[in-house]
């Protein structure tokens, strides 16, 4: 253990006042994702004990605004009435049964809206955005496999991309450190350049996407029948820092897919559920895909769950006696978890709502609003993009090994503000229902902490 790894430790679990017992026991035993522990033990640590709207309560009663909306999952704030009712009235039901051949009505009800919604047919539910893109991929190979097309083996996938941690989710993503060191072990996929956009405010100032297709046509041309699928974040990839994609795309890509008889795989774990205005992005363009892959806001950040929807097409090839093996055997513990598809159901009627009413529309237009004074208020060096309530903020060049967006976070935590770093950027994810006042509430932190940070006079 390293020295100073082991100090902290030390110090904490000897001396009570330095920390409470939450933090003692945090540091003995828990191991964080995404965080190097080391200087995690080292900086201010925060322990969140509540919430209330899109403040987050932690265990010495300071509050903060979830400007991250919990890793890009809330969606009505926490602690809303609706959710908690129906959460407590299934909790009074039952907590879980297994969906491994047996059905409940939350689950039937919540696939029956999820096709409606998408315009497509059948629902396979799981746990978290990795396994529901992961599902996806074995999906389709499975299908070219039973349809006499078992050639099919390469994905498409665009560069920057992220699907997730598990092995088939980081052979399609492109997110560098994150995925290189098991780059041996993940089977090869085939990458175009992602399209480019210029957006903030609501503008479009530049997009191109002719690079992609051009060098997906490329791809097409060489692989022909050898493509099993094309695999794309609609609108936004979130990990690669808000990198947005020109509207248009996905139309482009799967009038290619199906030339050419490939599936289009849509990974909405991020953008679906009104993150960027529409329920469904691919909805919203006028695409069909052959599969979407659904979770963070499907339960609006109260319970774990996910879903791949796809195609009556696709079903019916896995249909047949048991001894041909055309089942899908793939499955999770707590697949279509009860109480996540109750709480799922009551999330999408209260974003149905949200939308009508023309109140989530006001809020983006509020966050567009915001994006813009920050490009009037900041230096040209200072980059910025949003696309309906998601943004980001790059710092100007700098040396990375500075870790400048980590201690500029630290720093908005003395204000109130809870916002999560990818580098030297800011990932602006705020929940829906963030108010005017709580918009000011972060610009003006941001600015502030700019200021005594020196990144601005």
């Amino acid at each position: 253990m390293p020295g100073d790894f082991a100090a902290t430790l030390a110090r904490s679990t000897t001396d009570p006042s330095t920390k409470d017992q939450v933090d003692v026991l945090d540091l003995q035993h828990t191991w964080h994702p995404f965080t190097q522990m080391q200087e995690y033990a080292s900086l201010p640590r925060v322990h969140i004990e509540r919430g209330e709207g899109c403040w987050l309560i932690d265990t010495e009663g300071k509050r903060y605004l979830d400007a991250n909306a919990s890793v890009w999952t809330n969606v009505h704030g926490h602690h809303n009435a609706d959710l908690d009712a129906v959460l407590k009235a299934q909790l009074d039901k039952i907590a879980h049964a297994t969906y491994l051949g047996l059905g409940h009505e939350p689950g039937a009800q919540l696939a029956t809206k999820l096709s409606k919604l998408s315009g497509l047919d059948r629902v396979f539910y799981s746990d978290n955005g990795s396994n529901a893109v992961e599902i996806a991929l074995k999906l389709s190979f499975q299908y070219f496999q039973l349809t006499g097309q078992s050639r099919r083996r390469r994905v498409i996938g665009l560069s920057d991309a992220y699907h997730g941690d598990t092995f088939g989710t980081m052979a399609v993503g492109d997110c560098g450190i994150f995925h290189e060191r098991f780059a041996s072990w993940c089977f090869e996929t085939e990458r175009i350049p992602a399209p480019t956009c210029d957006e903030l405010g609501g503008e479009v100032f530049d997009s191109s996407m002719k690079a992609s297709l051009d060098a997906l046509d490329a791809h097409f041309d060489k692989f022909g029948d050898e493509v099993a699928s094309v695999i794309v974040e609609p609108w936004i990839q979130g990990a690669a820092g808000m990198k947005l994609q020109p509207r248009g795309f996905l139309r482009e890509v799967e009038s290619r897919c199906r030339q050419y008889g490939a599936h289009l795989i849509l990974d909405e774990v991020f953008v679906g559920f009104g993150r960027c205005g529409p329920m469904l992005v691919g909805r919203e363009e006028g695409v069909r895909p052959d599969f979407i892959c659904l979770a963070k806001g499907l339960t609006a950040g109260y319970m774990p769950l996910a879903a791949t929807v796809t195609t009556e097409e696709i079903y019916q090839a896995f249909l047949g006696d048991f001894g041909e093996y055309k089942a899908f055997f793939h499955g999770h513990t707590f697949t279509g978890n009860p109480l996540g598809c109750a709480v799922a159901l009551k999330s999408i009627e209260l974003l149905e709502a949200l939308k009508q009413s023309g109140q989530l529309d006001l809020t983006i237009k509020a966050f567009e609003d915001f994006f813009r004074s920050l490009r009037e208020m900041l230096p040209e060096t200072f980059g910025l993009s949003q696309r309906g309530l998601a943004g980001a903020l790059d710092l100007p060049p700098g040396d990375p090994d500075e870790r400048r967006g980590l201690h500029l976070c630290i720093a908005l935590r003395e204000r109130g503000i809870l916002l999560r770093a990818l580098g030297d950027g800011l990932l602006i994810v705020p929940p829906l229902v963030i108010s005017p006042s709580e918009i000011e509430f972060l610009k003006e932190g941001l600015i502030q902490t700019l200021q005594d940070k020196a990144f601005i006079q």
